[in-house]
């Protein structure tokens, strides 16, 4: 389906840190990531940022504008990125012709409350350990050899800014972790050697 929508799409190539989209703009192309990744943000006026998500080749972004309303979020470019770019009017009019792409687009716009939901809980309900570890098990893939290794290269400050907090006290939640032999980092990723303690 995404192959048939890229049929009508402008296709561009993005240096990295490159801005795409703004929060609060009022364009409503949907992008199709064909290599490289991006994150959606969010950013307050001095400059701090939360990070929504990150997305890799094959994922979309942009259907949230197809109400009509604003950008919910800013997308960034982590690393040189190829994308289509489909004009909103084509996204409608391919929604009219193929029903089994609005019914995988609103399953994918429920997936995001879910995630929505669980990431408000989780900054009511978690202290800062708690965030950093759920964020830590939830992106640790096994390896051929069964380590779980989080493929991500994350500095401190991602890790800050994915939950909602500062890279000093992410810090303090990494140091005892790595001294007591949980995790170590390897070629610019974190390895999980052994469950996570539920608290600290």
């Amino acid at each position: 389906m995404l192959e048939a929508i890229a049929a009508r799409a402008t296709v561009r190539n993005f240096a990295a840190h490159t801005v795409l989209v703004t929060e609060q703009d009022d364009s409503d192309a949907l992008y199709i990531i064909l290599s490289g990744r991006v994150k959606a943000y969010g950013a307050s006026e001095d400059g701090r940022e939360v990070i929504y998500s990150t997305q890799g080749p094959g994922e979309y972004f942009g259907e949230m504008t197809l109400d009509g309303g604003p950008r919910s979020a800013s997308i960034m470019t982590l690393e040189p990125t190829r994308c289509a770019i489909v004009p909103g009017a084509d996204i409608r009019q391919f929604l009219a012709e193929q029903p089994d792409f609005a019914l995988h687009l609103v399953q994918k716009l429920i997936s995001l409350v879910r995630a929505s939901t669980e990431r408000v809980k989780s900054l009511a309900l978690d202290d800062v350990y708690g965030r950093v570890t759920k964020l830590l098990k939830s992106l640790a893939k096994a390896e051929t050899d069964g380590t779980l290794v989080v493929s991500e290269r994350l500095t401190q400050q991602d890790i800050a800014e994915r939950v909602g907090s500062s890279r000093e006290m992410v810090s303090r939640v990494l140091k005892p972790l790595t001294v007591g032999g949980y995790i170590e980092q390897r070629d610019g990723r974190i390895v999980l050697l052994k469950k996570l303690p539920a608290r600290w």
